[in-house]
């Protein structure tokens, strides 16, 4: 027997609206009390209330969305399973153990920034969330939104950052300031230090990878794209191989967690800088292949269409 389609519409709506209640829950019970709570998870307020209002803002947004437009319309099923993969690696790194251990194990800090950066990051750009998320308020109050993002000075200032050149030095600026020994041993020591560290990382990565992805490097066919990640693969492999050759410790954390694991707190920081010398510049190595095979393939393309209509021409 058929389901009704208002029926239909009422139960995938009420199961988009309890997803949010559901994963908010544990945050919201937590973020009152102690930031650490056994089991090394970490519910700081200041991570978990922007967590919970990006997961809220996005869910009622595409509840509403799909309930005028249908399932899969508006926003698709694809930018929706990027977006949760996105919150939950952005929740892996600043609400899980690992984010516990990153503040007394330097290449368990490594690994939180890298999470942040070449996994959420374009994980969530490639959402494309604002749109979804406007359709969480009224319309009158969505109207003004986006007139706002008409405004002459937002406009000239995002195109300024938007730009894959400056997108890109931003995000390597961002990346070797917080890797100084004195910012970095900062931020392990104080709170809102260490939330404006994480917060430099994911906007900035954010930028960088918005502006390869769906900016102008996009539109011209992704052939800038390809030398902005090989310039950053090549940027982060030098820092991370500065780390992976020092002889000295450079980042020294409090109660180091690193004779547990049997290492030395030279060899931690060398580990992390391996992961930054290899794992990192290799990601961003695939990316800049896989955008080199779409811009090759767009302009075999592009060739093919051309020689159609030429041949057609002749006919």
């Amino acid at each position: 027997m058929r389901i009704a389609r208002p029926f239909r519409r009422a139960s995938l709506l009420g199961r988009l609206l309890s997803a949010p209640c559901a994963l908010l829950a544990p945050t919201v019970a937590f973020a009152h009390g102690a930031d650490q709570v056994p089991g090394g998870w970490s519910f700081s307020a200041m991570t978990v209330i922007p967590l919970g209002v990006v997961l809220f803002l996005y869910t009622c947004g595409v509840a509403r969305l799909w309930w005028q437009a249908g399932a899969g319309r508006g926003v698709t099923w694809r930018q929706m399973s990027c977006f949760v993969a996105g919150w939950a690696a952005l929740g892996l790194a600043l609400v899980s153990p690992l984010h516990g251990l990153g503040e007394r194990l330097f290449s368990a800090h490594m690994i939180e920034h890298e999470v942040l950066m070449i996994v959420a990051a374009p994980a969530l750009v490639l959402s494309r969330p604002f749109g979804a998320m406007l359709w969480a308020f009224p319309p009158s109050t969505r109207r003004h939104l986006a007139g706002g993002a008409h405004w002459a000075f937002l406009r000239m200032t995002w195109r300024s950052l938007s730009e894959p050149a400056s997108a890109t030095v931003l995000h390597g600026l961002a990346i070797w300031l917080w890797h100084m020994p004195v910012l970095f041993n900062v931020a392990l020591a104080s709170e809102p230090v260490h939330w404006l560290q994480h917060f430099s990382f994911l906007t900035s990565a954010l930028l960088f990878w918005w502006a390869l992805l769906n900016g102008r490097a996009r539109r011209k066919g992704h052939g800038a794209s390809v030398f902005y990640l090989f310039f950053t693969s090549m940027h982060c492999g030098l820092l991370g191989a500065i780390l992976t050759l020092s002889k000295n410790e450079l980042f020294v954390g409090n109660e180091s967690a690193a004779p547990q694991w049997s290492l030395a707190a030279l060899e931690d920081q060398q580990l992390g800088g391996l992961i930054m010398w290899v794992g990192a510049s290799a990601f961003y190595l695939a990316a800049a292949l896989i955008l080199a095979a779409l811009w090759i393939g767009s302009g075999s393309s592009a060739k093919k269409k051309v020689g159609g209509s030429a041949s057609s021409v002749r006919d």
